[in-house]
């Protein structure tokens, strides 16, 4: 009986995940931006990495991204769009294998609750493409306190490009 408990338990946390990604996923199809493809444009426009993470919702695997080791001044703007998104001065080492900022820059970015994976968080969406960058969590640097744990492949480094 116990193994029966705790496969039905288990059957129910899938379905909950699932539904709730289903919920999230229907979220973003209903929202317009600015900057719009039919899914085999953007499969042509991005890298397979990038593809999966800004219009599937991806994660890219931790400490493979390039851009952890950028420190030059300079912009890091969203891979689909191109739009500026965060600055290298607002750039932190987060040790947690992924580019970490404490501030985008002003409305560069939109954010949604995501309860996928059985847990509440925050994502972090370009606003004018709705590229899914990452999350946001409250245990970052002063002065915000934030840490914006972006996915590298969802970004383009410009070095020297200020906003």
């Amino acid at each position: 009986m116990k193994r029966r408990q705790f496969l039905a338990s288990t059957g129910i946390s899938v379905l909950g995940a699932y539904a709730l990604s289903l919920t999230t996923l229907s979220q973003a199809v209903q929202e317009t931006f600015e900057v719009t493809y039919s899914d085999e444009e953007w499969q042509k426009r991005l890298t397979p990495p990038a593809y999966r993470v800004l219009r599937h919702e991806g994660t890219e695997r931790p400490f493979t991204s390039p851009l952890l080791e950028e420190h030059r001044k300079g912009i890091f703007e969203c891979a689909a769009c191109a739009l500026p998104l965060f600055s290298s001065d607002t750039k932190f080492d987060s040790h947690t294998g992924w580019p970490s900022f404490w501030k985008p820059l002003p409305k560069a970015i939109v954010e949604r609750e995501d309860g996928s994976l059985g847990m509440q968080r925050t994502e972090v969406h370009c606003r004018r493409c709705g590229g899914h960058q990452g999350h946001v969590f409250n245990d970052g640097p002063k002065p915000t306190g934030l840490r914006y744990c972006i996915n590298g492949v969802s970004l383009k480094f410009v070095s020297g490009a200020t906003s």
